[in-house]
């Protein structure tokens, strides 16, 4: 009977794993994490699990009983230390385990500060997994002073949880404006205006130059010379892709784990899928770091592990929680030339367009736009930038069009 293997126990590997069931797959699964909780959702570890707003068993992406009742076998809290494609099979230290089909779902790891800068000093954190989560907890005291480093997502829902439980926020981003890399400047004013009205001390085109302190941080300097005292520092600038087990199995990297259409590694008997893996895209290897790819490109890899053949076609979606704005994103907005503001009672939404064409959206406590949006986007269709603009336009008209 085929065994499956599946390295990495987030939202990918049990996306796989629950594909391959529903699909009527009886082989062996194996399921394997290194840290001791069983796959979880990430999102709101910077926002609700942060606020003691969800339980730890909301967290989780299945329940405890689960994997026995599907004859899963999950292994947390060890790591795979080698891939051997020849001999198809993964070790865990000493231990060596067999497969007929192997898929990479490692995710990916935060760039930390270099250690030259303070980086390594403690209070210093980054907000990836469930345990960065609860080292960072405590620290939420009421009057205390965050650094945050990174307007990005991350950044950002760290300030917002910080600002609300009454600590002194300052964030701090290099770039010219927060959520450059991924967001209109139209996005970014919004933001920022959020931001500043809850009280945080938002700085652009400023980085940091050093954390002082002698065993724990103690304050900061700032690349204009500024200097902060601090309580402790979170960092957000950034993730890379874990291809540590694929680079030394050799396999080929573009961006990630280079993937082809149908999440085939350069090895045949070995896929991969979720933040670690690029697949073709617009004539280059694309990498999309959310959880609807991770959903979406894992089921893919599942069915494609049982012989099916099955092409993967990236519909990408994103959210964000700050205060009481939902911001939800559907498209890629890289390339835009025309960026369309709707306001309506309260709900604004921006709709990117490219050469006269949709091709994404941001809505800020705007589902209707977003909805709307996104299925004209997955449809490709177009709306009207006029009609988009003026409140009075009924969203449902955008769809007849």
């Amino acid at each position: 009977m085929s065994q499956f293997i599946v390295v990495g126990a987030g939202q990918a590997g049990q996306s796989i794993v629950t594909k391959l069931r529903a699909e009527g797959f009886k082989g062996g699964i194996t399921l394997i994490g290194d840290e001791t909780a069983p796959p979880y959702q990430r999102p709101p570890l910077s926002k609700a699990y942060l606020l003691g707003e969800m339980d730890l068993d909301r967290l989780y992406l299945r329940p405890t009983d689960y994997y026995a009742d599907e004859n899963i076998t999950l292994i947390t809290g060890r790591a795979v230390t080698a891939i051997d494609p020849e001999a198809k099979t993964v070790s865990l230290g000493d231990e060596t385990l067999p497969y007929d089909a192997l898929a990479l779902t490692t995710g990916s790891r935060p760039h930390r500060l270099p250690a030259a800068i303070g980086g390594d000093l403690n209070g210093v954190y980054t907000m990836r997994t469930l345990a960065d989560a609860d080292a960072i907890e405590p620290e939420f005291k009421q009057g205390a002073s965050v650094l945050i480093v990174g307007g990005g997502y991350i950044g950002l829902e760290a300030a917002a949880v910080a600002a609300k439980k009454g600590l002194k926020v300052t964030l701090v981003e290099m770039a010219d404006r927060i959520l450059q890399r991924v967001a209109s400047t139209e996005t970014s004013d919004y933001f920022r205006s959020l931001h500043t009205a809850h009280g945080v001390d938002l700085r652009e085109g400023v980085g940091l130059k050093a954390l002082t302190g002698a065993e724990r941080v103690t304050g900061a300097t700032l690349t204009d010379g500024s200097k902060l005292g601090v309580d402790f520092v979170i960092v957000g600038v950034g993730i890379a892709p874990d291809t540590r087990l694929a680079e030394a199995a050799g396999l080929a990297l573009d961006n990630g784990i280079a993937t082809d259409a149908y999440g085939r590694t350069s090895n045949p008997f070995i896929y991969a899928a979720g933040d670690c893996a690029s697949f073709p895209h617009a004539g280059k290897q694309m990498r999309l770091e959310s959880v609807g790819n991770a959903i979406d490109q894992g089921e893919v890899v599942a069915q494609n592990m049982l012989g099916k053949d099955v092409i993967y076609t990236p519909k990408p979606w994103f959210w964000s929680d700050q205060y009481d704005v939902k911001l939800q994103i559907a498209g890629l907005s890289t390339g835009h030339d025309q960026v369309v503001v709707r306001n309506t009672n309260g709900a604004r939404s921006h709709w990117y367009y490219r050469d006269g064409h949709l091709i994404a959206v941001d809505a800020m406590n705007d589902p209707r736009g977003y909805m709307v949006a996104k299925r004209l986007i997955e449809g490709g269709k177009n709306a009207d930038p006029e009609k988009v603009a003026d409140p009075a336009t009924d969203l449902k008209d955008l769809m007849r069009a």
